[in-house]
């Protein structure tokens, strides 16, 4: 049976420390302890030592680059060589011919001046298979804290100013002390079947030759499994039949909890939703194996690190039961 804490971004066993969280002494004593280190980020890229493994670079506090932070660093927890932060220099500017163009994946490496040539700000997607455990946990949990934090600035309930509390875990209204927390989007992504064969679908926007499971948002007051049926019927116009919950993935792109799940569809009959899909698709156990493979003359591989590719191969091994 699959098991769904090896998916990357899965967990590591991480120490939250979130009864620190709130204690100002505690927080203080932290920020200025020899042992502490804090992760950096620009723009959501990671610092990282590139090379067969990524490496996310950690810094002691005190770190010339940390400077540039225009914010406080937001706390992620206590390893076993001591407490964990996270400071976002996005204010910093790369040199001009280093700066990442409107694409699906950003593939650009900024380099910070003084650093060694192999410590990087990469987009995270491209190195995620890379990282360890550990290192995949601290970067999801920092991108997302960071993309929450970068459009929440100012109160929903009045429009005032809030102002970050609790080391970067909670922002507070300064008007009406309204308090507000980070927030994870579930997202429902499905493996619905027909017999041999599985559905997938490709939005508009991406790669040539790029397709995935069928995914979309939870809405208020509605289950994931109704939610699985209603997208799959609204995107594709595939009814489907029984729901079985399977596993999940934080993914902080930006800051989505994928519910992985699988589905039985009651046909095979397909009508697109062009907004949302561009195509949709049956692909059989034996088609997906070419894929997988690298052989297939039209579709390539699913992304590694994702749920889709995940499910897919566990589907692939018989292994998700």
């Amino acid at each position: 049976m699959s098991d769904f804490e090896n998916v990357t971004f899965g967990g590591s066993g991480l120490d939250r420390a979130a009864e620190l969280r709130g204690d100002a002494d505690a927080m203080a004593q932290a920020l200025s302890d020899d042992t502490s280190r804090s992760l950096v980020f620009w723009r959501g890229k990671p610092l990282t030592r590139l090379g067969d493994e990524a490496h996310l670079l950690r810094l002691p506090m005190d770190h010339e680059m940390l400077k540039r932070a225009i914010d406080a660093p937001v706390f992620l927890g206590r390893e076993d060589t001591g407490f964990v932060f996270a400071t976002d220099i996005s204010s910093w500017e790369p040199a001009a011919q280093d700066m990442p163009e409107a694409v699906f994946l950003d593939q650009t490496e900024q380099h910070f001046p003084g650093l060694p040539q192999d410590h990087l700000f990469v987009e995270l997607r491209t190195i995620m298979t890379r990282l360890s455990a550990r290192d995949a946990e601290l970067a999801a949990m920092a991108k997302s804290l960071f993309s929450w934090h970068a459009i929440h600035g100012f109160c929903a309930k009045c429009g005032a100013k809030s102002n970050v509390m609790q080391a970067g875990w909670q922002r507070v209204c300064g008007s009406c002390n309204a308090m507000h927390f980070p927030r994870t989007d579930p997202v429902v992504i499905m493996l619905i079947t027909h017999g041999n064969k599985v559905l997938l679908g490709r939005s508009p926007y991406w790669p040539e030759g790029m397709y995935s499971l069928l995914a979309g948002f939870l809405e208020p007051g509605e289950t994931p499994e109704a939610a699985v049926r209603r997208e799959v019927y609204e995107e594709a116009g595939v009814r489907v039949g029984s729901v079985r919950y399977l596993g999940s993935q934080p993914w902080a792109f930006p800051s989505s909890l994928m519910l992985g799940f699988s589905g039985e569809a009651l046909g095979t009959d397909i009508t697109l939703e062009p907004v949302e899909l561009e195509d949709a698709i049956w692909v059989s156990r034996e088609e997906m194996m070419q894929i997988f493979e690298g052989t297939h003359p039209k579709m390539r591989r699913p992304r590694s690190g994702a749920i889709a590719h995940y499910i897919l191969k566990n589907w692939l091994e018989d292994c998700l039961e």
